[in-house]
């Protein structure tokens, strides 16, 4: 299983800053997918799991200048959450696993933007159910009923019914692998720079 802790999170964090909901922000993106940014947002708020499994590990935007807006910020934010999540399929497919569509759930569904960033990082069509928004409370609840009426997996774990669903924008890419290229070395620089000032901090310790 693979997570990032702080997914949607990001997006609310930065709302709280700005003083914008998140509807509002993603709305102001408009209807058509943007080429890449050039800001990378590592979506470290509270640590990260995939791949990194490091808690203390922490957040950053990189690349800002004085001519970037809320509207920058907002776009870095998605793409970096799906960069961090393509971390964990990238993991995923490593195993040999075929994924010829994806399913998409939670409140970052909400946005549409969002979810085509998604699927053109992927590269890989997603599913979009009409009731997303407690998936994984679903998932626990299904495991409950089997577990405690001994009902059988295929007639609890029914598919959900689909709303839509978001393809890849392919001309996009192969301009969105290439930022993503760029994320996977700046969030490997930033996690030995972590790690080596952590073990700094112990060698100051030990001598004190």
């Amino acid at each position: 299983m693979g997570v990032t802790l702080a997914a949607t999170d990001s997006l609310n964090w930065l709302s709280k800053i700005v003083g914008q909901s998140p509807k509002e922000l993603t709305d102001a993106l408009g209807q058509d997918l943007l080429e890449p940014t050039n800001i990378s947002f590592l979506p470290y708020l509270s640590g990260e799991r995939t791949p990194h499994n490091d808690s203390v590990i922490r957040g950053a935007f990189l690349g800002l200048d004085i001519a970037h807006t809320n509207l920058d910020l907002t776009n870095a934010v998605l793409q970096g959450v799906c960069f961090s999540l393509r971390q964990s399929l990238d993991a995923l497919r490593s195993t040999g696993a075929q994924l010829p569509s994806l399913l998409a759930m939670g409140g970052g569904t909400k946005s549409e933007y969002w979810v085509q960033i998604l699927a053109t990082v992927f590269n890989t069509p997603i599913d979009v159910p009409e009731q997303g928004d407690f998936g994984a409370a679903l998932g626990a609840a299904r495991l409950a009923i089997c577990a405690a009426t001994g009902a059988s997996e295929q007639d609890v774990m029914t598919s959900p019914a689909i709303a839509r669903t978001i393809k890849p924008q392919t001309e996009l890419v192969a301009a969105y692998e290439n930022a993503y290229q760029k994320f996977q070395k700046k969030s490997i620089q930033q996690l030995r720079q972590y790690n080596e000032h952590r073990l700094f901090q112990r060698y100051r310790q030990s001598k004190i």
